[in-house]
């Protein structure tokens, strides 16, 4: 990663008053206090809190509330008209989830962006990365072609600014990224705007994948893990995901204060504890049976030991776009010399790690334990989303898929029930968008439409009821709330309503 110096997070900038403030209950999400826009330079809030504090009537929650302003939920206020379809709900609702250029403020954790952007909703007021993608699908469908413009080019901003796209657009992001979809994006606007496209963004594509390969050099056999490569047999380099930060993330502090507390007892040491959580952050799963030892509990969280079948699919991609961009920008010698070989040895590493003969079905792989894990996810089909599996594969992950993860609302994301909110009841939007193009690309349309249709059906049902596109979905009873994790279930909700339209694109087409 570049050497840069990056803004300090609200952690840093208030130390002890942020301590306070997320262990005192003040808010009753961790993520609302770093998202407050203090009214005054950080020094001076801290230096009268401290002057403050000692005083026998203080009130925290009044000097918070006196000193931020305190930022309200994307859409909770909305008032949807349930008469209409949800399509047009959608339709209407993308300029309440769309941003502005970012005016730079002082102490605010928000990193200022310069072109518009759409925001997930709920809870979530910034860009996130791997959403954005997904979102990207449905402003598509919506001719919002400019907007989406507008999102690719803050995210090659950020890759010019950090050296990578961070998780979101806040300083406490700034330790990690999440699931690399810059290349898909690219791609997405090349076929709208042309080829010349992946010219334009060459340099941000290099960019990232010098951050997820940075390290490489490093690997030996004595240390064949280091930062987000891992070396693998002798010839065999593949990525996990990573963030070298052992704390805990500012926007769930008190829950993982007290998770510590918890786990000590067990012998898990606070500092290896927040590694595997940030790193399960990075994935995106935050969190899943797929991160843990146990496939049940938190305490087992080891996600930076693993190396996940649906990133380096991901990685993979962008290989390729790597060198079609080269070609396109008459770079002949890099594409073919350099990429055609790295192409080449992923394809293969990817077969070779990742593929169970026994369960039919694409497994992530436990670096320290030397075998793939035992967990059945819907990770497993990237690799027929890229187009990586042979047609005998992809028919055993499709019967499987079929047998096991159909529910009656779509595709469940795991077939464990642990409270976790990437586990069994609950689907999401982006695996629903992953599982019917991997599906439609191995010919297998029948239960590729069953699936997109189920989950057609559940987001109608809910936004009838309700008024509001969910953030995830109970698949397996719909009449049953969607929930788990750290947060209660958000509306909005930005990839939800991308897939949304274009799944219904692909049906009326």
């Amino acid at each position: 990663m570049a050497n840069l110096s990056f803004p300090q997070s609200p952690d840093q900038l208030f130390g002890s008053l942020f301590h306070d403030v997320q262990l005192g209950h003040v808010f009753a999400d961790s993520k609302t206090f770093v998202d407050c826009v203090p009214k005054l330079v950080p020094a001076n809030i801290v230096a009268l809190y401290e002057a403050e504090k000692t005083k026998t009537d203080f009130d925290l929650s009044a000097f918070v509330h006196n000193y931020f302003v305190v930022p309200e939920s994307v859409a909770d206020n909305y008032v949807s008209d349930t008469s209409i379809s949800t399509a047009e709900h959608i339709n209407r609702l993308w300029d309440r989830l769309t941003r502005q250029a970012d005016v730079p403020v002082e102490g605010s954790s928000r990193v200022p962006l310069p072109h518009p952007y759409v925001v997930p909703g709920g809870r979530f007021r910034e860009i996130f990365y791997w959403d954005s993608y997904f979102t990207m699908l449905g402003l598509n469908e919506s001719g919002k072609v400019g907007l989406m413009r507008g999102m690719l080019d803050n995210f090659a901003y950020l890759i010019d600014t950090f050296g990578f796209i961070p998780n979101g657009n806040r300083t406490y992001f700034l330790s990690r990224s999440q699931p690399p979809y810059f290349a898909l994006m690219v791609q997405l606007l090349a076929d709208i705007d042309g080829q010349d496209t992946l010219k334009k963004y060459l340099p941000q594509l290099e960019r990232e994948y010098d951050f997820w390969m940075d390290g490489r050099r490093g690997l030996t056999d004595a240390k064949p893990i280091n930062k987000r490569v891992v070396k693998i047999d002798d010839n065999k380099v593949l990525n996990r995901y990573w963030d070298d930060t052992p704390a805990p993330r500012p926007e769930a502090y008190r829950q993982e204060i007290e998770l510590t507390e918890e786990t000590e007892s067990l012998g898990v040491m606070p500092e290896e504890l927040y590694n595997h959580i940030r790193a399960a952050c990075e994935s995106g799963w935050d969190f899943s049976s797929r991160w843990f030892r146990d496939q049940q509990t938190m305490a087992t969280i080891h996600s930076a030991d693993i190396v996940p079948v649906d990133l380096n699919c991901l990685l993979y991609l962008l290989e390729i776009t790597l060198h079609d961009a080269y070609n396109q920008s008459g770079l002949y010698k890099m594409a073919y010399d350099e990429y055609d070989w790295l192409i080449k040895d992923r394809e293969k590493a990817i077969q070779q790690t990742f593929w169970n003969e026994e369960t039919g079905f694409f497994h992530d792989y436990d670096a320290v334990a030397g075998r793939q894990t035992d967990t059945l996810t819907l990770a497993g089909v990237f690799p027929l989303f890229f187009n990586l599996a042979t047609p005998e594969q992809a028919t055993r992950v499709h019967d499987r898929l079929k047998a096991d993860f159909l529910q009656a609302g779509g595709w469940v994301t795991t077939l464990n029930q642990t409270g976790q909110q990437w586990d069994w009841p609950n689907g999401w939007a982006p695996l629903q968008w992953i599982v019917y193009q991997g599906l439609t690309n191995y010919g297998f349309t029948e239960t590729a439409h069953e699936g997109r249709d189920r989950w057609l059906e559940l987001n109608d049902k809910v936004f009838r009821a309700t008024g509001k596109m969910m953030e995830k979905y109970n698949v397996v009873d719909a009449a049953l709330t969607t929930g788990g994790g750290e947060y209660p279930n958000q509306d909005g909700f930005g990839w939800t309503n991308g897939v949304y339209l274009r799944l219904l694109a692909d049906k009326l087409n």
